[in-house]
C-alpha cells in the first residue's frame, strides 16, 4: 500500500514553502521518520521526515518548486529497494513532463535575461480586484504592501492591515533599471543562484523597516573590564554548576531587560494609531548561518537567570546551525540584540527588526587608552549602538537606554541587586 508524502503544517502565517533538497532518490529505500526532503521557508528551514518505512517510488515536487501546505510530495511504496509498478512508472513520466517543460521555459528566460531581453520569473500576480479598488482609494502602490495570496498576491485584508499600520502614500518610483548584460568574457565566469525565501525575507523585511520607520541610531561606549574580570573568576564555578559556558550574551541581555523596564517605549511597537507596550520581554538573539541570518527568540527573558539564558542560547544556536529551528523559536521577539563583534565589527548602524522599536549591536572588545580618574589607562572597550525607531522613542529616552545598560556592564553587581 502506497503512502504519501505531503507538506506538514509550517506554522502560523506561513502557507507556502520552496523545495530545498531531496534526501533520496526514486528507488531508496527508507526507514520511518528518516529526514526525506529540505522544505525552505520564509521563516526557518524544515526537513520532512518519512511517514513510513518502505522505498520512495515517486517525487512529484522537484527542487525549486514552490508548494503549499498538505502539497503532495512523493509516495513511498512497500518493500526494499523495489522497483514502482508499472502503472507508477507511467504516472512519475506524466508527473515530470511539466517539470521538465517548466525548466526549459526558465533555461529560455535565464537565456533572455542574459541578453537583457527581460526577467527570470513573471511578475507577481496583481492585486486581487477588492484590493485594487482599495489601493486606488488610498493613493497606495502593491509594491508598499506584502500580499498574503498565492505567489504574494496582495489581496482586501492586506490593504485594510496596512491602512491601520499608518502607511501612507509615497510618490511613484522610478521603475527600476534593468541589469546591464555582462560582457562575453566575463559572463562565463559568472553563477547565477536563485535566492533562497529565507534570503527573499531577510531583504524584504529589511527594506521595509527603513521604508517605514524613522530609524535613528545613537553611541556609547562600555568598558568592559568589570565584566570580564567577573567572567574570569567564576567561568570554572559557573561551567561545573550550570553545565554551560558564561558568555558575554548572558550579561548584554540581563542588562538589557533592566533597560526595558525603566524604557518601556524601546520594548513597544505601533500598530496603527496605537502604540502596544509588551510587559514582558522576548529577546531576539541575531544568528548568522550559512544560508542568512537568522533571529531566534529568548522568551520571557526579564524572568530568567543569566545561566538560564545562557542555556537557552546556546540551545538556540545549535538548533540554527543545523536548521533544525522551530516557527515557535522564530516569533514574538520585542527587542533584538545583534552582536557583530564577533566578526571583527568595531562599529555598525544595525537596522530594526520590525516591528520592534529597538535593537542593540555589540562590537569587538578592544583595548583603548581611556581617562579614568584623571589618569590614562588601558581598558578593554566595547561601542555599543541602538538603532530605535524615533516614531514611538524619544532621543531622551533612547540615550537614558543606552546609558543604562552601559552602568549595568560596568557596575555588573547592579544585576544581582535589581538596580
Amino acid at each position: 500500500m502506497a503512502t504519501e508524502i505531503r507538506v506538514p503544517t509550517l506554522g502560523e502565517s506561513v502557507s507556502e514553502a520552496t523545495i530545498g533538497k531531496w534526501f533520496k532518490k526514486v528507488g531508496d529505500a527508507i526507514a520511518a521518520d528518516e529526514p526525506l526532503v529540505e522544505l525552505e521557508t520564509d521563516k526557518v528551514t524544515v526537513e520532512v521526515p518519512a511517514p513510513a518505512a518502505g522505498t520512495l517510488v515517486e517525487i512529484t515536487a522537484q527542487e525549486g518548486e514552490t508548494v503549499g501546505v498538505n502539497a503532495l510530495l512523493g509516495t513511498i511504496g512497500e518493500g526494499k529497494g523495489a522497483a514502482p509498478a508499472p502503472k507508477q512508472e507511467v504516472a512519475v513520466a506524466q508527473a515530470s513532463a511539466p517539470t521538465a517543460a517548466s525548466t526549459t521555459k526558465e533555461a529560455a528566460a535565464q537565456q533572455a535575461q542574459i541578453a537583457g531581453e527581460g526577467p527570470i520569473e513573471p511578475r507577481t500576480m496583481p492585486p486581487a480586484p477588492s484590493a485594487a479598488k482599495l489601493l486606488a482609494e488610498n493613493n497606495l502602490s502593491a509594491d508598499q504592501i506584502s500580499g498574503s495570496g498565492k505567489r504574494g498576491q496582495v489581496l482586501k485584508g492586506d490593504v485594510l492591515d496596512a491602512v491601520a499600520k499608518g502607511v501612507s502614500a509615497q510618490p511613484a518610483a522610478a521603475p527600476a533599471a534593468a541589469r546591464v548584460p555582462s560582457a562575453a568574457g566575463d559572463e562565463v565566469r559568472e553563477e547565477r543562484v536563485r535566492m533562497t525565501k529565507l534570503r527573499q525575507t531577510i531583504a524584504r523585511r529589511l527594506k521595509d523597516a527603513q521604508n517605514t520607520a524613522a530609524m535613528l541610531t545613537t553611541f556609547n561606549e562600555v568598558d568592559m573590564k568589570p565584566v570580564m574580570d567577573l567572567r574570569a573568576k567564576y567561568k570554572d564555578l559557573f561551567e561545573k554548576k550550570h553545565g554551560v559556558k558564561l558568555g558575554f550574551m548572558g550579561f548584554f541581555t540581563k542588562a538589557v531587560t533592566h533597560a526595558l523596564k525603566e524604557i518601556p517605549a524601546v520594548n513597544a511597537e505601533i500598530d496603527g494609531t496605537d502604540l502596544i507596550y509588551k510587559n514582558y520581554a522576548h529577546i531576539g538573539v541575531a544568528v548568522g548561518t550559512d544560508k542568512g541570518l537568522v533571529v531566534p527568540v529568548v522568551r520571557d527573558a526579564d524572568a530568567m537567570s543569566i545561566a538560564g539564558i545562557e542555556k537557552e542560547i546556546g540551545r538556540l544556536g545549535i538548533a540554527a546551525r543545523d536548521g533544525k529551528l522551530s516557527v515557535a523559536d522564530m516569533q514574538g521577539g520585542t527587542f533584538t540584540i545583534s552582536n557583530g563583534g564577533v566578526y571583527g565589527s568595531l562599529m555598525s548602524t544595525p537596522i530594526l527588526n520590525a516591528p520592534q522599536s529597538g535593537i542593540l549591536g555589540m562590537h569587538k572588545i578592544q583595548e583603548r587608552p581611556v581617562v579614568v580618574g584623571g589618569q590614562i589607562v588601558i581598558r578593554p572597550m566595547m561601542y555599543l549602538a541602538l538603532s530605535y525607531d524615533h516614531r514611538i522613542v524619544d532621543g531622551k529616552e533612547a540615550v537614558t537606554f543606552l546609558v543604562r545598560v552601559k552602568e549595568t556592564l560596568e557596575d555588573p553587581e547592579r544585576l544581582v541587586l535589581d538596580l
